[in-house]
């Protein structure tokens, strides 16, 4: 069979422990689109149940407060997936996507994506492990919003975002820098919340920021600090 999808497809998290030959199908069985950045992909409530897969750029997950401030949920990167509550459960989408750069996704409509789970085990239990992170996830942010303080909330969120960016035991670089209202956004406060926290946390000698990346010089520290208050 010849490969034409094989080595795209081979990138996606949720497809890589398949075969050329499985890739391939899979392949032919996508539609694929580009979006420019800043373009809406799924509107939160539409009934749509494709699932989607970011071969190119990247995209964020977002819903809307009844004022209208953003809420991010999630961003997701080159290799990642998103729309697959919609395609197990056949009811609307839960949030909106847009892309963040320019982006090229492979797109699976619901009957292929169930079928490849019946057909592909290691791909049914990668949903399910995606969908226990999910709720997870989900469950640390409602009781953040909770019982954090808004600056706690603000740290918790650089702490994780260190967590993923160790250059060695004690220090992390994170880049691109965080945008101030992205981690608003995520968070649930305001902008100059975020340029405050920032400000206290570079006094402390805690983070630095340089020309392309922000230095968390200490992260265990940052880690007691918010463990402190959340009673970890």
């Amino acid at each position: 069979m010849p490969h034409k999808y094989s080595g795209i497809l081979k990138l996606v998290g949720l497809l890589e422990d398949l075969d050329a030959d499985a890739l391939e199908v899979i392949g032919r069985c996508c539609g694929w689109k580009f979006y420019p950045a800043q373009e809406q992909i799924i509107d939160r409530q539409s009934e749509s149940t494709d699932v989607f897969f970011v071969i190119e750029g990247g995209v964020r997950v977002v819903n809307y407060s009844v004022s209208g401030r953003e809420i991010t949920l999630d961003d997701i990167d080159q290799g990642g997936h998103f729309g697959e509550l919609a395609a197990i459960d056949g009811e609307p989408r839960l949030a909106s996507v847009m892309s963040l750069t320019p982006c090229r996704v492979a797109t699976l409509s619901q009957d292929y994506f169930v079928e490849m789970v019946h057909n592909y085990p290691s791909v049914a239990f990668k949903v399910m492990r995606d969908l226990a992170a999910v709720v997870r996830n989900s469950t640390e942010r409602v009781m953040d919003l909770s019982t954090l303080a808004a600056n706690i909330r603000v740290q918790a969120d650089l702490l994780r975002l260190a967590t993923n960016n160790m250059v060695d035991r004690e220090k992390a670089s994170i880049s691109p820098i965080p945008v101030h209202s992205d981690v608003a956004s995520r968070v649930s406060t305001s902008r100059e919340t975020v340029a405050r926290v920032m400000n206290d946390l570079a006094r402390q000698g805690i983070v630095d920021r340089q020309k392309d990346a922000l230095i968390i010089s200490n992260v265990k520290l940052l880690r007691q600090m918010v463990e402190k208050v959340r009673g970890d």
